[in-house]
């Protein structure tokens, strides 16, 4: 069964300019938006349309932001949850997210064509786990259970990984040799909590040996380093992203914790409430790294209608990351280098 279609933004009465909020303002976040992996991933499903024609099977949503999966579905995208809905023979992408070894093994049972729009970083992770269960490691996996890049990393060490899903499971979590133990995170993880949960193990576990290099990933990190940057001068805080989107849940969460009065996520501009804006000055403005310009841009244009027009960019880091396309979309039909072998579109 294919996934359902999500919503299409509803249209609303506008913003209204409401006198007596004092010198209004936009803190626009910067980084924001889309990341070096999600760009590569919706560029391969995108390559994949072109190079192969419709229809493209995506196993789960290709990055989790309902806006790009509604248009890569108007573009001939299908997307489903498991790869036995994929007619047998079909091209299959596997979404930025990662998959498990079993995830691969039937693919190819099923004679499907697969191409592995997985991000790099998330690749990294699953070649830690492997090598650490090679060395009969006990792997803590900090995440989120049910999260699909978890069940991938899981996957590749299923016997030698516990997964940890918050800083209170660390008090309980029990291991066979507390000399063999090991953390690795799920990418897109809050970095305080992150460390949080990774410091009550330590406590528990001297031992415990740190991955080889951070697990959460570069973008994470930025939106949320800009995010607490722009919390502390916020009345309000409006992250656009999903409610899959654990990088653009945890925004939110960030921005109240580092001083914003309120913050709320949104799919749309359409979601923004009038009512939010009462007594606000100042209106700070970030994305989730799955969200494309355009919809921050809407979010800007209806607060520019409530009297925010004057928007200041706080910018904290330069990102200008680019990955590599999977091998099968680097060159045209006719075996000629594609101009976009190397992933990467303009983004904030």
């Amino acid at each position: 069964m294919s996934m359902p279609v999500p919503r299409i933004p509803r249209r609303r009465e506008p913003l209204q300019d409401i006198a007596g909020s004092g010198h209004k303002r936009v803190l626009l976040a910067s980084p924001r938006g889309y990341c070096a992996g999600v760009d590569r991933a919706v560029i391969a499903v995108e390559k994949a349309l072109e190079r192969f024609g419709a229809p493209v099977y995506v196993r789960k949503q290709i990055v989790h932001n309902i806006h790009v999966v509604t248009e890569l579905e108007a573009a001939g995208a299908i997307f489903v949850e498991e790869v036995d809905e994929v007619p047998p023979g079909a091209h299959v992408v596997f979404s930025a997210h990662g998959v498990s070894p079993a995830v691969v093994d039937a693919a190819a049972d099923r004679g499907l064509r697969a191409i592995d729009a997985t991000c790099p970083l998330v690749t990294k992770v699953h070649r830690e786990a492997v090598r650490f269960a090679r060395d009969d490691y006990e792997i803590l996996l900090i995440g989120h259970v049910g999260h699909e890049e978890v069940q991938g990393t899981a996957g590749e060490a299923p016997d030698h990984v516990t997964i940890v899903n918050s800083p209170d499971e660390a008090d309980t979590i029990e291991v066979r040799d507390p000399s063999k133990v090991v953390w690795l995170s799920q990418t897109t993880l809050s970095v305080d909590e992150t460390m949080e949960t990774v410091r009550r193990l330590r406590a528990r576990f001297p031992q415990l040996q740190d991955p080889p290099s951070d697990d959460i990933c570069y973008a994470t990190q930025n939106r949320q380093v800009a995010i607490k940057k722009v919390a502390k001068d916020a009345d309000l805080v409006i992250v656009v992203g999903s409610a899959n989107s654990s990088n653009s849940v945890r925004l939110v969460e960030v921005a109240l914790e580092y001083g914003a009065k309120a913050a709320y996520r949104v799919d749309y501009a359409d979601e923004v409430e009038q009512a939010w804006l009462d007594g606000v000055e100042t209106v700070g403005v970030t994305s989730g790294a799955s969200v494309p310009e355009v919809l921050v841009q809407q979010v800007l244009d209806d607060l520019a209608a409530a009297g925010y027009r004057d928007v200041e960019e706080v910018r904290t880091a330069e990102e200008d990351l680019q990955f590599s396309l999977p091998k099968e979309l680097r060159t045209d039909a006719a075996g000629k280098r594609d101009d976009r072998a190397l992933g990467g579109r303009s983004r904030a």
